[in-house]
């Protein structure tokens, strides 16, 4: 079953000043295009094709002879779930269950943004800032490249891109400014809720 590049959830300029139309449009056009046509001639070679790229990505990770199988499929599930942890009109703190969850698990939505900033910042290279649920406790973390919580037994609620293509249009190497206007202007909490709900 073939990955299809799925449409962004909006127009490449819903998301301006703080993501530019033309960031999104390379970033989605350019780069996650060529991850998911890679990912889907790597998985017709290797003969999984027929697999779910969930599947796909659990059975890859750590094995050296699938490196690349694992890199471009998790990339193209990366960038289908980071354009869905944005919205225009989003960001600030949650409400509801998933509001509650992180006080109760961070000690305050101030405390979450704080780690999660911090996630964001201190990933050296290229990498990813993630929300995930682990084993029923909210947790920050970040993961290098590709690597993404599917591969490690988490649930993702949010991620947040932080390889330089994301973001150097628009901020150069400012990634701390491209972070913080993920969360108070961007993040899509009904993701995260959703997410939650299904896990």
């Amino acid at each position: 079953m073939a990955y299809e590049l799925a449409d962004l959830p909006y127009a490449y300029d819903a998301l301006e000043p703080y993501i530019s139309a033309k960031t999104l449009e390379f970033h989605h056009d350019k780069h996650h295009a060529a991850y998911v046509k890679n990912y889907n001639q790597m998985a017709q070679d290797a003969g999984m094709a027929d697999k779910s790229i969930e599947e796909v990505i659990k059975a890859s990770y750590n094995d050296s002879s699938k490196s690349g199988l694992f890199n471009n499929g998790a990339q193209a599930w990366n960038h289908t779930f980071f354009w869905n942890s944005l919205k225009p009109g989003g960001g600030g703190a949650p409400t509801g269950e998933v509001a509650e969850k992180i006080n109760a698990d961070f000690g305050s939505y101030d405390k979450f943004k704080e780690e999660f900033k911090k996630a964001a910042t201190s990933q050296f290279g290229s990498g990813w800032a993630w929300l995930v649920l682990d084993n029923g406790t909210l947790k920050v973390i970040n993961s290098p490249n590709a690597v993404n919580p599917i591969a490690t037994g988490q649930t993702p609620l949010l991620t947040c891109d932080v390889w330089e293509h994301a973001y150097y249009l628009d901020y150069q190497n400012r990634r701390p400014d491209f972070v913080d206007a993920f969360l108070n202007n961007l993040v899509n909490w009904d993701l995260a809720a959703q997410q939650m709900a299904a896990a």
